[in-house]
């Protein structure tokens, strides 16, 4: 099975499809930073399953749940980060290739892309948020994919 490198290279062809037939179907006709913005939560969805065990992924992800735990502490989230947190654990129940590395989870795991932005910044339009949690799926799907998750 492919390691961190390839699960990249294969989030970034499939993100690099993905935003490439949008933009030339017409439906997504954004700045450069903007789609490389796509691009960047395609290559974490593709990195996610992994989180499950010892990876460059799970060192990743849980470098930014520092963050984010230490920014909801600040601003005085208790609540959000006590959320956060009992999330932060769930990986670990699992055994590697378990729960991480479902269908379920794939359409599960991106959803708090859609409302996160809103807590943090009341931000409340999913339709503007939408491309960013199908880039991420699309990611995680290549990642599923090259694990050979669905056939």
């Amino acid at each position: 099975m492919p390691g961190y490198k390839g699960h990249l290279s294969g989030g970034l062809i499939a993100g690099g499809l993905a935003i490439g037939a949008a933009v030339i179907a017409g439906r997504l006709a954004h700045a450069p930073s903007y789609l490389a913005g796509l691009m960047g939560f395609c290559l974490l969805g593709a990195m996610f399953p992994d989180v499950d065990t010892d990876s460059k992924g799970q060192n990743f992800f849980y470098a930014v749940l520092i963050v984010v735990e230490g920014t909801l502490i600040y601003r005085h989230q208790y609540r959000w980060g006590a959320w956060l947190g009992l999330c932060a654990m769930l990986p670990a129940l699992g055994h590697h290739r378990g729960w991480t590395h479902t269908w379920w989870a794939m359409l599960l795991v991106g959803t708090p892309i859609l409302f996160i932005p809103g807590i943090f910044f009341g931000l409340g339009d999913m339709v503007m948020l939408l491309p960013f949690y199908i880039a991420f799926t699309v990611g995680y799907f290549s990642h599923l994919l090259m694990d050979r998750k669905f056939f």
